[in-house]
Order: structure tokens, then sequence, then C-alpha cells
């Protein structure tokens, strides 16, 4: 049987976050305003620091979603894609997710919502997308949450469901991140990964013995 590789993709297999970039990509095109902008930079700068209320986060991230038609935003995300994601794609990262897909079960794993990371995971020629999920309903979204959002222990328990439905042992799996907040998920994997760490998640690494490399 293949063994289980999961990515974080936000500042791991891509230079820059999704949710981040999507939220300048709608001020830019004049779907949302200024205070939007201002507010997805706090939540993104809460985030890094480790202190993001999630609820809160995903209740803002949703409201251009309720508020456009699903034409509307399938159009917004083929140009952002094209815009914003695709230069910022990391070489050393398809790279190895290419040759890792040869022989191993490959999932990308992410808080930002499915809307925004499907096509992303496409990119990298990924079909497993475990991500946060909002719930449609009549071709539009409807501002709620689909089971838990997948944030620290939410990814955790979201990746863990899919690896025993899958009959993968999560001991057995390799985990690469960037970030202090997947913290419960890199203590579950049989290896974790660190890639292009800030300080206090190397800190962590450093105490675990944890391999930390680059994709930079």
């Amino acid at each position: 049987m293949s063994n289980l590789t999961i990515f974080d993709l936000d500042n791991t297999i891509i230079d820059g976050d999704s949710d981040q970039n999507w939220g300048e990509f709608l001020f830019e095109e004049g779907i949302v305003g200024q205070s939007y902008q201002e507010k997805s930079e706090a939540f993104y700068g809460n985030y890094y620091d480790g202190n993001l209320d999630i609820d809160d986060f995903l209740n803002f991230c949703v409201q251009p979603l309720k508020d456009n038609s699903m034409d509307r935003l399938l159009e917004l995300r083929n140009k952002f894609i094209e815009v914003k994601i695709k230069p910022i794609v990391l070489t050393k990262a398809k790279e190895l997710i290419i040759d890792e897909l040869k022989n191993n079960e490959v999932v990308i794993a992410t808080a930002t919502n499915s809307f925004v990371t499907r096509p992303i995971s496409e990119l990298f020629s990924v079909e497993n997308l475990i991500a946060t999920e909002f719930e449609i309903k009549q071709n539009a979204f409807t501002g709620k949450v689909v089971d838990v959002p997948c944030f620290r222990e939410g990814k955790l328990l979201k990746v863990k469901k899919w690896a025993e439905s899958h009959h993968y042992d999560l001991r057995r799996a390799t985990f690469f991140s960037d970030s202090l907040n997947d913290l419960p998920l890199l203590d579950e994997v049989g290896k974790a990964i660190i890639v292009d760490g800030d300080n206090k998640i190397q800190s962590v690494a450093k105490t675990n013995n944890w391999e930390c490399i680059s994709f930079r």
C-alpha cells in the first residue's frame, strides 16, 4: 500500500496566503471596499500570531460569496487563479508533489475554504483536498460552515477522518507545513517537516527533532 503525504497550502507550497490574496483580489476588482481589505489584513496578522478567531474569520470570508452569484464568483475565481496564484506557485514544491504522486497518496489540507482552494490543488494535480467547506444550496452560498473548520484541531480531525476512511495510519504519514497553527496535526503524524517556518515553529521543530526545509 502507498504511503500518505500531506501538504499544507498557504506559505508552504505557494509563496503567500490564498485567503489574503483572494481578499486583495476582490478589493482590486471592486467587489469589496477598503474596510474589507483592512479587516482581511488584520485577520491575517492574527493568524500569523496564532490568535485567530476562526469563527469570526469565516463569517467575514463568506460574506462576498453570499453577496455574489455563483456565475460571477466562478468568473472571478478563474481570473484570481491566473493573476494571483499561478505566479506564486513554488516550483520546488510542485516538483516534489509530482514525484510523490508517482508512488504515494497526496493530500492538500488547508484552513482556506474549498471554493478558493479547489482550483489551486488542481494546479498541483492533487485530487484530495481537505479544506474548510461552506454550505451551498440552490447554487448559492448560505453562509454556513459544513462540519468543523479545517483549522488547528479541526484540521487534525478532518485529516484523521479522511485517513481512516481511506485506510491510512497518520502515524505513518508525512506532513509538510510552515505553520504553528498546524501543531495538532504535526504532532500526530509519523514524520513532520517544517517548510520555510518562522522562528517560533523552527524552535518547536528543533525540540522535536523535525526536519526543516525550504521550497524557496
